[in-house]
C-alpha cells in the first residue's frame, strides 16, 4: 500500500513545543514536494508549510506559523518533519501532510495523497 501517515501530535501546554512526521511507505518522498496543512473544528484546511522536492531549499511557511514552525527532510527515514515551537491555543487542529510532483504551496489541488492526520490540542 502506498501512503502517507502523521505522527507526534499530542496535548500540549502553551508555548511548547512538537515535531510532527509524515512518513512514507510503499513509495519514495524523494521526488515529491511536501505540505503540511492544518484543520481546526469549524474551519477551513489552511496551508501551514511546504518544502520543495529537490534538495530542500525551497519551503513555504504561513504567516501565522513563520519563525515557529520548521520543515525539514529524513531522506534515510523516508520521512518529513514539521517542528512547532511557542505553541499557541490557536494551533490546536488535526494536521495533516500531503506530496505533490509540483505545488503551489498553498493549493490543497495541487497535492495528490494525503494521510489521515494527527491531532495537536494546546490547552493550559
Amino acid at each position: 500500500q502506498l501512503q502517507l501517515v502523521e505522527s507526534g501530535g499530542g496535548l500540549v501546554q502553551p508555548g511548547g513545543s512538537l515535531r510532527l512526521s509524515c512518513a512514507a511507505s510503499g513509495f519514495t518522498l524523494d521526488a515529491y514536494a511536501v505540505g503540511w496543512f492544518r484543520q481546526a473544528p469549524g474551519k477551513e484546511r489552511e496551508a501551514v508549510s511546504c518544502i520543495s522536492s529537490d534538495d530542500g531549499s525551497s519551503t513555504y511557511y504561513a504567516d501565522s506559523v513563520k519563525g515557529r514552525f520548521t520543515i525539514s527532510r529524513d531522506h534515510a527515514k523516508n520521512t518529513v518533519y514539521l517542528r512547532i515551537n511557542s505553541l499557541r491555543p490557536e494551533d490546536t487542529a488535526v494536521y495533516y501532510c500531503a506530496e505533490g510532483l509540483t505545488v503551489e504551496a498553498t493549493n490543497l489541488y495541487d497535492y495528490e495523497q494525503w494521510g489521515q492526520g494527527t491531532q495537536v490540542t494546546v490547552s493550559g
